[in-house]
């Protein structure tokens, strides 16, 4: 089970991520002009937020409805999902769901210099 002492771990090892406290939830953000939101943790630890491209969350959750949801009424107007930390299958599936959100977030230059990121670690 992951916690949210992973999800910080891992956030804060991607390139220039940063955390930052915003509506009273630690978010991850890319640092820089900008400074776009990757993933944030929910005020009690055991979800994270993170971006996803809209047309893949409906086949996520339907795949992993245990693992994936929507917050109704917050998320639906933005490239936005959630998961369970406890529902995760360990920390390469953890790394690879923010990988995957902070390389939606980053700028390309950024992406150019670090294309490491996302691949699996050793």
């Amino acid at each position: 089970m992951a916690t949210a002492d992973d999800v910080r771990r891992i956030a804060l090892s991607l390139p220039q991520a940063v955390e930052k406290l915003s509506w009273g939830m630690p978010t991850f953000r890319v640092d820089g002009p900008g400074g776009r939101i990757f993933a944030a943790l929910d005020e009690d630890d055991t979800s994270l937020g993170f971006r996803c491209p809209r047309e893949e969350r409906q086949e996520l959750i339907a795949g992993e409805p245990a693992k994936f949801f929507l917050r109704e009424g917050h998320d639906d107007r933005y490239p936005w999902l959630r998961l369970r930390l406890a529902a995760l299958d360990g920390e390469d599936e953890l790394y690879a769901v923010l990988a995957d959100a902070w390389r939606l977030s980053a700028p390309r230059r950024l992406l150019a210099a670090h294309p490491e990121v996302g691949e699996p670690r050793d």
